[in-house]
């Protein structure tokens, strides 16, 4: 798992380079982010522990996998975290708002278990 983690973070995408462009260094509201990150049965592409949540960056391909995306959903919500997904054009198009959408999640209040 640790090696498909190595690979997908030497071969991200245009919309993952420019998120993470973004989210590491702690740029964004001081949190911490891991990006290709394993958690138990799936890699996630960017994760802050700290405000326990996932970010997901879906492309075309996703459009069929919405059963997959929802069980993937479900099992990392089921472990605490919140999940957040955009489309690779939204970040392409529209990267202040996905960086706000993400921004607001971390600074909201983590709700109760």
């Amino acid at each position: 798992m640790k090696d498909k983690a190595r690979d997908l973070r030497r071969n991200q995408t245009d919309a993952e380079e420019l998120v993470w462009y973004h989210l590491r260094g702690r740029r964004l509201a001081g949190f911490k982010f891991r990006r290709q990150y394993p958690i138990g049965p799936f890699i996630v592409d960017f994760v802050c522990h700290e405000g326990r949540l996932i970010v997901e960056l879906d492309g075309g391909q996703h459009s069929s996998q919405v059963e997959e995306d929802s069980t993937r959903t479900k099992y990392l919500e089921s472990r605490g975290y919140r999940v957040v997904r955009f489309w690779n054009h939204q970040v392409l198009g529209e990267l202040d708002l996905v960086l706000a959408v993400i921004h607001e999640i971390l600074t909201s209040e983590l709700p109760s278990p």
